[in-house]
């Protein structure tokens, strides 16, 4: 049994609200990947923000602010191919994260010394947040959430009819293409707590649980919020308590409670009845 005196240590108050944060964020935007289908984006920003953080430790510099650099410029590159060379989204994000990957390797080779701590952003440990990591996050993660909140509706007419969206008036290109860009500020977000490989399991599962149990757009965010704050946060206290690795107990808190989300999930009854469910605009 582990109390709350852990709470005292520096260190694991920057963890909690880092938790809090990545939790947050990624819950948010998780509902967009889900909605949309766009988790093989978030696995391919995440693999492309290793050459950001790689050229962060060849240059000397905050390994996340490259990341977020390195992130948007992937973005663009797959908007820019997606459009001039007419490729599908998927096409492009397999091109694009690869190459950032050979960058990131290339970055590493180099370097003049060997330096452990670039492998440690493949699989995170959110108890080594410092204090400029955690503002750096808590910067991107409102801007995130901001943007989702001030521009709610527009999503959800995209995410719901992009055609009748489209024929409205509403540019959906660019609503499209600030998915993704606030895609790749996630993904940042999150690489020092649950690292890159591992990133995507969060971008997903808290909004995949949140699927399993309403068929509202609005409460889907609620319940996805919920879900990602409840996972980081017991996965945080799991990974002190044990001596595992945080991002690993995160993402298996994450998948424990979607297990128990589809295993009592209200749609699995209905399916049963009408055969299918889905989610509406309310």
């Amino acid at each position: 049994m582990i109390g709350l005196d852990f709470l005292h240590y520096g260190f694991m108050q920057r963890a909690l609200l880092s938790s809090v944060i990545v939790g947050t964020t990624c819950s948010f935007i998780g509902v967009f990947v889900v909605l949309r289908g766009m988790a093989f984006a978030g696995s391919g920003l995440a693999h492309a923000a290793f050459g950001g953080v790689a050229l962060g430790f060849l240059l000397t510099i905050n390994p996340l602010f490259a990341a977020v650099l390195f992130c948007l410029g992937t973005a663009g590159l797959i908007q820019v191919a997606g459009r001039k060379a007419q490729l599908r989204m998927d096409t492009a994000i397999g091109v694009f994260f690869a190459f950032a990957m050979a960058l990131g390797v290339l970055f590493i080779g180099l370097m003049r010394r060997y330096d452990a701590r670039v492998y440690g952003y493949l699989f995170g440990n959110v108890l080594g947040v410092s204090a400029g990591n955690l503002v750096l996050m808590a910067t991107l993660g409102l801007v995130v959430v901001g943007v989702i909140g001030l521009l709610y509706r527009q999503f959800k007419f995209l995410t719901f009819d992009e055609e009748m969206a489209e024929a409205s008036g509403l540019p959906t290109g660019a609503l499209a293409a600030l998915l993704l860009i606030l895609l790749a500020l996630t993904v940042v977000v999150s690489l020092k707590a649950v690292g890159i490989i591992l990133v995507e399991a969060l971008l997903v599962t808290p909004a995949a649980t949140a699927y399993q149990l309403t068929n509202r757009y609005g409460m889907m965010f609620v319940l996805s919020w919920i879900a990602g704050v409840v996972s980081c946060v017991v996965g945080l206290v799991v990974s002190y308590a044990l001596g595992i690795p945080s991002g690993a107990a995160i993402v298996i808190v994450a998948t424990v409670l979607f297990a128990f989300a589809a295993l009592f999930s209200p749609k699995r009854r209905k399916c049963k009845v009408c055969g299918q469910s889905s989610v509406d605009m309310g």
